[in-house]
């Protein structure tokens, strides 16, 4: 008993520092219209990782943060999905948002094979590029059996890329001449983070803003069966961590289909539903400013460039196949 007592309070001054860290990214992210609150706390954690001290004794609530906050934060991400409003996109939509996700994911998982990339590294970049960023490159580490050095790498990835998409995308579009829901798809169904989709599209009209944050939440929705077939692949394939098997669907993942559901059922009022958004934002950028504590520059700096070239082609693919869908199905 004493000893659990004795752990607990060990995990507190690092799960505050996590907690407060994740405060100043919301309200620095809501005084700065297109700044993700979770890409600020990447930031924040990085920078004070390389930049500053670190004690020691911060290390077990951050890594609880790291794991606990954050799978919490995916579980009341699902509270955000109706499935009635990703339903009424139409199936042509459906499609193109089916097809975006799983040829960026296969394509990256060849093309970093062909490049000798490492699984676990291949894995998160193919998560984090086609379904929603960060949220599931974090959410890919441990069943990938990610170390540090490859989710910090995956993470850092998804900053630069997505931040280089706000302003690409909408600017590609205007120059195709796609009107402005067909460019909303665009943006919703290629670029990686939710709040870079809200960015983006609001840099474009109302109409297109709506259509991306739609598109871009469908995407979402192939967060948990693309963890639960990544579980069922390490499993069978024997690259499962050592010791006991984890379940072939996550509990975090059981917990985020709940979630989801029970939005769709409309029970929840919009008070709640707001309140929510928040907290689950909180805990996000809270595990993420754990998640940039493990960024170390110098170690990034050996990695190499491959991830990086994998990175590109990754956005290059996801955009390519979600324009040539949104020219064949648009949006109406």
């Amino acid at each position: 008993m004493v000893g659990k007592v004795r752990d607990t309070t060990n995990l507190v001054p690092g799960v505050v520092v996590c907690l407060l860290a994740a405060g100043v990214s919301w309200l620095v992210s809501g005084a700065i219209p297109g700044l993700s609150a979770l890409l600020i706390a990447i930031l924040l954690g990085a920078l004070w990782r390389n930049l500053l001290p670190f004690p020691k004794t911060l290390n077990p609530g951050v890594d609880f943060s790291s794991v606990k906050l954050l799978r919490t934060g995916i579980i009341l991400l699902g509270f955000q999905l109706s499935l009635s409003a990703i339903l009424d996109l139409g199936p042509g939509v459906l499609l193109v948002v089916l097809l975006s996700v799983t040829m960026t994911f296969g394509a990256t998982l060849w093309i970093g094979h062909l490049m000798g990339i490492s699984l676990a590294q291949r894995l998160l970049i193919a998560s984090g590029f086609s379904i929603c960023g960060a949220a599931a490159v974090a959410a890919t580490e441990d069943t990938a059996c990610a170390s540090k050095e490859e989710t910090a790498t995956a993470l850092a990835l998804v900053v630069f890329f997505g931040t280089l998409m706000i302003p690409l995308v909408p600017f590609l579009g205007q120059l195709l001449g796609l009107p402005e829901e067909s460019l909303g798809m665009w943006i919703g169904g290629s670029t990686h983070e939710v709040a870079q989709v809200v960015a983006a599209g609001g840099a474009v009209g109302g109409g297109a803003l709506a259509v991306a944050v739609t598109v871009k939440l469908a995407r979402v929705l192939m967060l948990a069966p693309v963890i639960a077939g990544i579980t069922v692949y390490m499993n069978r394939h024997g690259q499962a961590r050592a010791g006991k098997r984890p379940p072939l669907v996550p509990l975090f993942v059981v917990g985020f289909v709940i979630a989801m559901l029970i939005r769709t059922a409309g029970v929840l009022p919009e008070s709640v539903l707001a309140v929510v958004q928040v907290v689950q934002t909180l805990l996000l950028a809270a595990a993420m400013f754990a998640l940039g504590l493990g960024v170390h520059f110098k170690t990034l700096l050996r990695v190499g460039g491959r991830p990086v070239v994998l990175g590109l082609l990754s956005t290059l693919v996801i955009m390519a196949v979600s324009l040539g869908g949104t020219g064949v199905f648009p949006p109406g």
